[in-house]
């Protein structure tokens, strides 16, 4: 089975023109070699998926017929992720969680004073020192 389909079969992607994508953006790895979407998955390759800043990986246990339902996933791969990858992608969201989302309007006045004492410039351009 080609690569793409095996992580739309188990449902690493929505859809399988996403498989193919990753594939082709280099997110995708077997056996620690980028691969293209056509690459033959065989049982205990093992795979590492780029994907929300998390490197996934996992070993091909069996290779499944279509695509399977989310309580039949495991029967087909073994995930082995470390717990440090989704802990590091947690770290990530409390540090933006800080700052405003972008295109959510003009600096507040605590933002204008932050940025005036990082430049080291006056606020107010009449008043002199």
């Amino acid at each position: 089975m080609r690569i793409d389909k095996y992580l739309w079969s188990t449902r690493y992607f929505k859809t399988r023109n996403m498989g193919t994508e990753a594939c082709k953006k280099g997110h995708i790895k077997i056996n620690n070699q980028v691969v293209k979407p056509a690459r033959e998955v065989y049982p205990m390759d093992e795979i590492v998926v780029r994907k929300n800043q998390i490197n996934y990986q996992l070993t091909v246990l069996a290779i499944p017929k279509s695509r399977v339902g989310a309580k039949l996933v495991d029967l087909y791969r073994k995930d082995t992720t470390p717990k440090e990858a989704f802990e590091h992608n947690e770290l990530l969201q409390y540090s933006k969680d800080y700052y405003r989302k972008k295109g959510m309007g003009r600096p507040t006045k605590k933002d204008r004073r932050e940025i005036d004492d990082y430049l080291d410039t006056p606020t107010d351009p009449t008043k002199e020192e």
